[in-house]
């Protein structure tokens, strides 16, 4: 039987900043929103879609909403969350005026026991960041995680880092709507990977009509 791997890769749920545009103008991190309410449930369904898979790692942007949406997953899965900072989100300067501050290392560890501190990013992006470098740190990432990881693994990160580590993998693979909590499949057989799922959302309740991209 040929080498068989899946890569599993998520979009975080819905942002507060989505729900209520003026947590930005008081908040203290404000690129670095938390899930909304209902993100929060968007990121339970998505644990409950993948809860049968076979996943034996979780790789999350180190973004609180990718952080939230990752823990939900975690805690059905019973396992615990690396933080990769290559998966982060494009640090685009039409988005953002500065390099984005994260919550510190010091809160984290309080509200999200199953970070796993002991892993190191390979990648770290740097501010301001095009789209042609955003891409090609996406693709640089998803390479070196499944290079380094043989087990069915998860990606959960932006709607770049969707869009992006999908291209990574299969170059030629058409643009398509990374939507909130949307799901991609892609299972290697051999040296060649498949897509099998393209930014689904069958797992949730509730979509979104209009697709935000940051």
């Amino acid at each position: 039987m040929p080498f068989q791997q899946t890569v599993w890769i998520a979009r975080h749920g819905n942002r507060l900043d989505f729900v209520n545009p003026e947590w930005f103008n008081t908040a203290v991190r404000r690129y670095d929103p938390p899930l909304s309410e209902d993100g929060v449930i968007q990121a339970q369904q998505l644990g409950k879609r993948l809860q049968s898979e076979k996943i034996a790692h979780i790789f999350a942007s180190p973004f609180l909403r990718t952080i939230q949406t990752a823990n939900q997953v975690a805690e059905m899965l019973d396992l615990p969350i690396k933080l990769e900072a290559g998966l982060g989100e494009w640090h685009n300067p039409e988005w953002m005026s500065e390099n984005p501050e994260i919550q510190p290392r010091e809160l984290l560890e309080k509200d999200y026991p199953r970070i796993d501190w002991n892993y190191s990013s390979y990648l770290v992006p740097e501010y301001p960041e095009n789209k042609t470098t955003m891409m090609m740190r996406m693709a640089k990432i998803v390479k070196q995680l499944v290079t380094n990881h043989s087990e069915d693994i998860l990606l959960i990160g932006h709607g770049a880092s969707v869009i992006g580590t999908t291209q990574g993998l299969i170059p030629k693979n058409p643009p398509f709507k990374a939507s909130l909590c949307c799901l991609v499949k892609i299972v290697k057989e051999g040296n060649n990977w498949q897509i099998k799922l393209q930014g689904d959302t069958s797992h949730l309740t509730e979509t979104e009509d209009d697709i935000r991209f940051v």
